[in-house]
């Protein structure tokens, strides 16, 4: 089934990018499991050779399964094209080797992921790419930082833990007439509540390991946009070798097909989790772009069609306060992902920060008492009566 606009969300979740009438008659994509492809005769060689479409040599250069997946992804977000990944570092990394040179130039923000940040601040110099950090939103610092070999400006929105929104139209605004390539992370987002591609935005990547698989059972991610850019990517990652297995993508392409139904339900229990924190007197305060009280609420709400499962809150400045408070949850389960069936509940502090002293967590605005719970799909007044039974024996 082609890439229809006319087609729903979930229309395109079931169908887009099946092969209808396969070989085996199969309503479900099969999952093509093997290293190398065989050809019947040389002229198959040839064909493959004049770039036939549908024709595989060997699975680190794609495989049908990946295909599906990716002509599904693509017609979610309403890209030319998506390349799928491993994983969603390899999915970014693989985008900014394949898209920078030697000498070039790139822009992110502060809040973006460690990992992201860590990989632009002490990988790409090795390679004679620098980097210049903004503050997330200061759009004026963002116009400031642009320089003649500025190749690449690269965000997230919603960010983690604080869940900031980058304005699109401004971002729009600032790079209009420009050679810069702009990059959104839209992993907290997904292509339900926000399509960067539709704001101006040249690519958009994701971790589909979280809502995308939306299942907590594969690791994948995704870069979308045209294929003049997408092209070099896959190219690249032909030689990198960061390609998603078939099994991978068979379990992201029935993710997929619940997709609509997942982020609804995503969507509604983000809501009404973070009034129920905001309102909560042990929680100091809640993140969340659904809420009046959050610094981007007027700009999500602008841009956003929903603000997913990912809510963010303060206690009590302590540690062992906040691991006792912990240790009595039954269904939130502790874990640093999101974007599942399951809701999941971390402590920056302790689990992705653990590597930091205090003090440097503090300078990045990881306080000991920052908590974030990514709601799942389960009722929403078991999640609040989860966390309200927690709460109580720690105050």
């Amino acid at each position: 089934m082609k890439k229809n606009p006319q087609y729903g969300i979930s229309t395109n979740a079931v169908h887009a990018g099946e092969i209808r009438y396969n070989e085996y008659g199969s309503i479900t994509t099969p999952i093509v499991q093997t290293s190398t492809f065989i050809f019947k005769n040389t002229t198959e060689i040839r064909q493959l050779a004049q770039g036939a479409k549908n024709r595989f040599e060997y699975g680190r250069y794609g495989h049908p399964t990946q295909g599906a997946a990716e002509r599904k992804l693509a017609a979610l977000e309403g890209a030319e094209d998506a390349v799928l990944f491993s994983s969603g570092m390899s999915a970014l990394t693989t985008a900014l080797f394949a898209l920078l040179n030697a000498g070039d130039h790139i822009i992110l923000t502060d809040d973006a992921y460690r990992r992201t940040l860590d990989f632009c601040k002490t990988r790409l110099p090795k390679f004679n790419i620098t980097c210049s950090i903004v503050k997330m939103g200061d759009y004026a610092a963002i116009k400031k930082a642009i320089r003649k070999n500025t190749r690449i400006f690269l965000s997230e929105s919603p960010t983690n833990p604080y869940l900031n929104i980058m304005d699109l139209e401004r971002l729009r605004a600032i790079f209009k007439g420009t050679d810069i390539i702009v990059i959104s992370d839209s992993t907290f987002a997904t292509p339900f509540n926000q399509r960067p591609l539709e704001w101006g935005v040249h690519l958009v990547v994701h971790s589909a390991t979280k809502y995308l698989g939306g299942h907590n059972d594969l690791l994948a991610g995704v870069v979308l946009g045209n294929k003049k850019l997408t092209d070099p990517i896959r190219d690249y990652l032909k030689t990198t070798g960061g390609v998603i297995d078939p099994h991978s993508s068979y379990l992201l392409i029935r993710g997929l097909k619940t997709f609509e139904l997942r982020m609804l339900r995503h969507n509604e229990n983000g809501l009404a989790v973070a009034r129920f924190l905001e309102s909560h007197p042990a929680v100091r305060r809640a993140y969340y772009p659904g809420l009046a009280s959050h610094p981007h609420h007027a700009i999500a709400s602008a841009q956003m069609n929903g603000f997913g499962g990912v809510v963010t809150f303060e206690v009590k400045d302590d540690i062992r306060y906040v691991h006792a408070f912990l240790s009595k949850l039954k269904i939130i389960n502790i874990g640093p992902s999101l974007g599942g069936a399951e809701s999941l509940i971390t402590h920056p502090a302790s689990i992705s920060y653990y590597d930091h002293s205090r003090a440097e967590r503090k300078k990045l605005g990881i306080k000991d008492g920052l908590i974030r719970l990514a709601a799942g799909i389960e009722n929403a007044d078991d999640i609040i009566a989860d966390l309200q039974n927690a709460f109580p024996s720690t105050r």
